[in-house]
């Protein structure tokens, strides 16, 4: 089981940035192999995709997102990373790493991280 940790987030005031990271813990995993991707959680809300990036750096981004924030990865430093930029009260959630692939006999693995937190208000 590859164990997620993310950090980066906090308070921000709007037109603000932040930087989120996500990594496995203590080698439980490396990321090269799955498509990764950041998820978040508003308030009443339902998990939502915010950006996702591919074993082939393929990037997919929610349509309240582009061109604000951008998703990476280093497969080398085994991270991956989100760029928010021009923050918005909207962007407030818990933020979520997730890691999935599915192997040729179609076992499939999703793994989430424990969330962190950015909250965009004045």
């Amino acid at each position: 089981q590859m164990q997620l940790a993310e950090s980066g987030g906090g308070l921000v005031q709007p037109g603000g940035s932040l930087r989120l990271s996500c990594e496995p813990l203590k080698s439980s995993g490396i990321i090269f192999m799955y498509d990764m991707g950041w998820y978040r959680q508003a308030p009443g809300k339902q998990r939502e995709l915010v950006a996702s990036i591919g074993k082939d750096f393929t990037t997919n981004y929610a349509d309240s997102v582009k061109g604000r924030f951008t998703i990476s990865r280093d497969d080398a430093k085994n991270v991956v990373s989100l760029e928010m930029n021009r923050l918005l009260p909207d962007d407030t959630a818990d933020y979520y790493c997730n890691a999935k692939r599915t192997l040729a006999d179609g076992e499939r693995h999703d793994f989430w991280g424990q969330g962190t937190r950015v909250t965009v208000s004045s």
